[in-house]
């Protein structure tokens, strides 16, 4: 892939249609890998597995993952790896990617494509912890109450190794934009990978957060129209910012990272 663009070049606040199909996964390129390490940096990582996927612009149904056998912190723009719906390699990496993660990042990438360009999941203890609930992620912080009534769950049929899973998978999900793989692990999609992301950071809090106050007491749950206008109130807010919803954060978070290591962005 020809990364040959400016460094300096804003990751945030892009309309990758606008580009070449080079400039936009350049740029989409840059932003997955620092997607990636984010989740290492916030601690989220389950050694090298789990998986953040993005669809690259174009006609093609192509999309980025991680290369198999690399930790988080070892992703880079030039490293990520471009497959197909089949999971075939279509670009030039030497790097093999894991099956099952193509199984579930790629049934979600066959349909809605405009919502779910990008596909983020994780192993993270309190997510797998709430996953591994009877009674699922409850209402009892701001957080879980920007899922109230937009959160799915698909029940857990092993390590996703049975390409038939898929049509169940993309079933549960339905119009949602999340969802809890029971026993498992959490699931995000966003148009871009700055809503994405901060769709998984906020699901991923809300589980801490249960987690947490159900060791420590007991909970104390929203009512039904507080929880749903709470969540309404989110969206709202959200929508307030200027550029796409996630950009601000994910430029934020940008900037952190290039003052602990660049090496993500070649």
């Amino acid at each position: 892939m020809d990364m040959h663009i400016a460094q300096d070049v804003p990751l945030t606040g892009i309309d990758l249609s606008s580009l070449t199909p080079n400039e936009a996964e350049a740029i989409l390129r840059r932003q997955l890998a620092a997607a990636y390490r984010l989740v290492d940096y916030f601690g989220w990582t389950e050694l090298i597995y789990g998986h953040l996927t993005a669809r690259v612009p174009g006609e093609q149904a192509h999309f980025l993952i991680n290369p198999f056998g690399l930790n988080y912190d070892e992703v880079t723009a030039s490293n990520l790896v471009k497959i197909d719906l089949d999971g075939n390699n279509v670009g030039e990496s030497k790097y093999p990617v894991n099956y099952a993660g193509f199984v579930i990042h790629s049934a979600v990438h066959m349909a809605h494509q405009a919502r779910h360009k990008v596909v983020m999941h994780t192993h993270t203890r309190a997510g797998m912890a709430v996953c591994a609930l009877k009674e699922g992620l409850l209402p009892i912080s701001m957080a879980s109450t920007a899922f109230h009534n937009k959160l799915s769950y698909h029940d857990y049929e092993g390590p996703s190794l049975d390409l038939d899973e898929r049509g169940r998978l993309l079933k549960n999900l339905g119009d949602n934009q999340a969802m809890m793989l029971r026993n498992h692990g959490i699931l995000t999609t966003g148009r871009t990978v700055p809503e994405a992301f901060i769709r998984l950071y906020r699901l991923e809090r809300a589980c801490q957060i249960q987690v947490d106050a159900g060791a420590a007491g007991t909970l104390n749950i929203l009512g039904d129209n507080l929880a749903a206008k709470s969540g309404a109130d989110m969206d709202a807010f959200s929508e307030r910012e200027s550029g796409g919803l996630g950009d601000l954060e994910f430029a934020a978070l940008i900037r952190k990272l290039d003052k602990v290591d660049t090496s993500w962005r070649h």
